[in-house]
């Protein structure tokens, strides 16, 4: 955890560094000759992001008392750390149709209004079909 907190630090101070040198480029380039502010601002809300999971990374790893990851251990195994997280399907179409859903949907806010029932349909069984698919077929149990 004391890397990733120094990870997210350094990347504060890159942004910061960055910042700085393109509004100073964006100043001195003589097409311009001003501050160009969607650049300068995007890039100080990237640091301020990056400190903020920096300072929460801090606080969590405080809130721990200083006790290091299973993962940062010296003498850990690969297994040490890898919780049962569920069982899921190598074969399943179902996330395809998921994701289906959600570009169907967009498409339909940008071009044809008339597609967001068939975004809602898609993801309805896009849904019942991904919780049910080991209740039927070949995989039933």
């Amino acid at each position: 955890m004391k890397s990733q907190i120094g990870i997210w630090w350094l990347l504060t101070g890159f942004f910061l560094i960055v910042s700085v040198a393109y509004t100073v480029w964006s100043i001195v380039d003589p097409n311009h000759g001003r501050v160009e502010w969607i650049g300068t601002i995007t890039l100080l809300f990237a640091a301020f992001m990056c400190a903020l999971i920096g300072f929460f990374i801090s606080l969590a790893h405080k809130g721990q008392k200083g006790v290091d990851l299973l993962e940062d251990r010296l003498d850990g195994e690969i297994d040490d750390a890898d919780p049962e997280i569920g069982h899921f399907a190598p074969w399943s179409w179902w996330p395809i149709v998921l994701a289906a859903a959600p570009a169907v949907g967009v498409l339909s806010l940008a071009t044809a209004h008339f597609l967001i029932p068939v975004a809602i349909g898609l993801l309805v069984v896009g849904l019942v079909g991904w919780v049910y698919e080991f209740y039927r077929g070949n995989f039933a149990r």
